[in-house]
């Protein structure tokens, strides 16, 4: 890939630690801020800010993928942004190899890790089972080291949290895996959820993925929608133009039942939603707002056929929001007395999503 090739052309400032440096760390963090907040054309000034001052650095990189992803956010595989979203997270990972002895080894794992986890997060979402497996082999020797760092960055209570939550509770909710999870150290559910907590506050860059992935983990695994909407409360407070972090926190408000708080959010936000997943998303959210709120099962009907339609060429990115949609045509013909039709709808439903609690029944 081009982006490789050119990787050893490009030299290394003498002693650099960007991430020390009290002005290039404050840039960072913008860029930061600004990616995740969709203002994309100025994420990308303050990269090449970062890049003139910091040539060949691995930040520079790991900050260009970031980009990659929230502006074609759902990213595809086999598209050419996919295509430069690996160009640039693997360039990070091998300049991170190949520098010998960096005067910061700290800033280099971190970066290291860091490109690993989008790159992980990229092919587990786009169903690249070939691409995980040996990717996910060759970190678990950083992920370890990760744990001597926590001291230097905070972002590093990210990975540790991680390991230590999803240790124990990945083989508690798929038991398959528990012959292989004895072979790892044992990890800390509530340890984990804390050091989450502490990345949320803290990090560098990987406080909105800290907030993220606490939200997820309240819903998906612990069931707890009440411990769910305060992460997802500060992803969409912390970070207003996302569109995506909106739809986590309406879909976190549904959860609760909390009606009129969620549809006052996609009344006030529907007209200006560029991204067409995010409005497929809310076009389901509007269809369980009509059926459970109103009782008008009519037009859940509706809105849940729309967004099926209209999420479909997502594939499996579309798939869990997809399943929410059958799982309310699952109601509606139980309640019209279509037994068959309630029958097939959910199992369709079940078929979609790998979180089979989470019905909004």
């Amino acid at each position: 890939m081009l982006a490789l090739a050119s990787v050893p052309m490009l030299p290394l400032q003498s002693g650099a630690q960007i991430l020390r440096d009290p002005e290039s760390l404050e840039t960072v963090k913008q860029c930061v801020d600004n990616i995740y907040n969709f203002r994309f054309g100025e994420a990308r000034e303050l990269l090449q800010k970062i890049k003139r001052s910091w040539p060949g650095h691995p930040v520079g990189y790991i900050l260009s993928g970031m980009i990659t992803y929230w502006e074609n956010f759902p990213l595809l595989s086999s598209t050419p942004a996919g295509d430069s979203f690996r160009d640039d997270l693997n360039a990070c990972i091998r300049i991170c190899g190949d520098v010998r002895n960096p005067p910061d080894y700290a800033e280099y794992l971190l970066a290291n890790l860091g490109a690993r986890g989008l790159l992980l997060m990229y092919y587990a979402d786009n169903d690249l089972s070939s691409e995980v497996f040996p990717l996910a082999r060759s970190t678990w020797r950083y992920l370890r080291e990760s744990f001597n760092y926590t001291s230097s960055y905070d972002d590093f209570y990210f990975f540790t949290g991680l390991y230590n939550y999803y240790r124990e509770a990945y083989p508690d909710k798929h038991p398959v895996y528990k012959v292989i999870a004895i072979l790892f150290p044992k990890g800390d559910r509530e340890k984990g959820l804390t050091e989450l907590r502490r990345a949320a506050g803290n990090s560098i860059m990987l406080k909105a993925e800290s907030a993220f992935f606490l939200t997820h983990i309240f819903i998906n695994f612990e069931n707890n929608y009440e411990r769910g909407e305060a992460p997802g409360r500060f992803l969409h407070e912390t970070y207003r133009g996302n569109e995506q972090y909106l739809a986590i926190y309406v879909r976190n408000l549904l959860l609760l039942r909390k009606y009129d708080e969620a549809g006052d959010l996609i009344r006030i936000r529907n007209g200006s939603l560029a991204n067409p997943f995010v409005r497929a998303e809310m076009t389901i959210f509007s269809g369980i707002i009509q059926e459970k709120k109103y009782g008008n099962l009519a037009e859940a009907q509706r809105l849940y056929n729309k967004g099926i339609a209209d999420i479909n060429p997502y594939i499996v990115y579309g798939d869990e929001i997809a399943s929410y949609a059958y799982f309310g045509l699952s109601r509606i013909a139980g309640m019209n007395n279509d037994r068959q039709g309630k029958k097939l709808y959910r199992k369709r439903a079940l078929e979609l999503t790998d979180y089979k609690s989470v019905t909004f029944d």
